[in-house]
């Protein structure tokens, strides 16, 4: 099959012929009809130490199956329409018994040099992590479950409550995500911080209440203009060095900051400042299969909409050069592979 293929820090992905992936019993094989570009991707491909020469990166897809392991018959068909958690657990610990199989210790990741990702033709998922697409959600649709369910259980770890003011940094896929969730469980400001402008215009479509151009004006000072006092949470969604102590300077006393953004570098943040506040600094990954679920339910009954955070769809060919692309965006904001 035809994969976009990394190699070393800097150099842009190749697209190669890798060889089919094959399910262990309890897996599938799907057929990739859409993989979205994640943050944490182009982060790992600028960023020592980087991933494994050779890795298959992409964690955000659905796709049809095409092949089933002998374990998994009496649950799946070829044909079947689906998205997956990307990860493959043991299936049997507690934690992918109760939906939480980030934590099985012998869980391998998708797309990060243990399991070849959606950056190509077909991709290998468990059949314990497969959740099956309504009719009425799209492929396309059905790629952005990732990051969706990416800003639900950001918003649950947050414990926002109804009618509290939010701030969020960054109008990037999980900035939009969390945005799109906390207007949906009630909160009253929906504050969106970018600096691309192009991306700051979509923030209203996910649930902003207001917006703020970061590289124009004071993000503490327009915030208070907007809602008449500070933040009650925070939600650092950029995740690159500096911010969290921005965070922790914007929050009034008590605030409480989540961290959703990955940053792979190392950060330097002054305490005493939060020491002083009391602030409550929280930070969440992924997601549980219950999110993936509820974030599919809710796009099947049209609740929620994810199609104004897709603005470019490539195939395989054009890859590379929209993968380079993304690192400096101008109007993109979540960029589909069609392979």
């Amino acid at each position: 099959m035809k994969a976009a293929v990394f190699h070393k820090i800097g150099a842009p992905l190749t697209i190669e012929t890798v060889p089919d992936p094959a399910p262990a019993p309890s897996d599938l094989v799907v057929k990739v009809k859409c993989c979205g570009i994640c943050g944490s991707d182009l982060h790992a491909t600028c960023t020592p130490p980087g991933l494994p020469k050779g890795t298959v990166m992409g964690h955000e897809f659905s796709g049809e199956v095409v092949e089933v392991g002998k374990e998994a018959q009496n649950r799946w068909r070829v044909g079947d329409r689906v998205t997956a958690l990307p990860y493959i657990g043991c299936g049997t610990c507690e934690a992918c018994l109760s939906g939480d199989g980030m934590r099985c210790a012998r869980m391998k990741a998708t797309g990060l040099g243990q399991i070849p990702g959606a950056y190509a033709e077909f991709v290998r998922v468990g059949s314990n992590e497969t959740l099956k697409l309504p009719d009425a959600v799209s492929f396309q649709e059905g790629a952005t479950v990732e990051p969706l369910s990416v800003g639900l259980h950001a918003i649950h770890k947050s414990g926002l409550r109804s009618g509290e003011s939010v701030l969020i940094i960054g109008a990037g896929p999980i900035g939009l995500s969390c945005a799109l969730w906390a207007k949906f469980l009630g909160a009253r400001d929906v504050v969106v911080s970018e600096r691309a402008p192009g991306r700051l215009s979509l923030a209203e479509k996910f649930g902003a209440t207001a917006g703020i151009d970061a590289s124009k004006e004071s993000v503490g000072g327009a915030f208070h203009k907007i809602a008449g006092k500070g933040p009650d949470v925070i939600f650092e969604c950029v995740g690159v060095p500096g911010l969290i102590q921005q965070c922790i300077a914007l929050a009034p006393p008590r605030g409480r900051i989540t961290v959703v953004g990955v940053c792979m570098q190392p950060d330097t943040i002054f305490p005493v400042l939060g020491i002083i506040k009391e602030i409550s600094l929280h930070f969440v990954v992924g997601y549980r299969k219950s999110d993936f679920q509820f974030t599919l339910d809710m796009l099947a009954a049209r609740r929620i909409s994810s199609v104004p955070m897709i603005t470019d769809t490539v195939g395989l060919s054009a890859f590379p050069e929209a993968f380079e692309a993304l690192k400096k965006p101008q109007q993109q904001c979540k960029v589909m592979l069609e392979p």
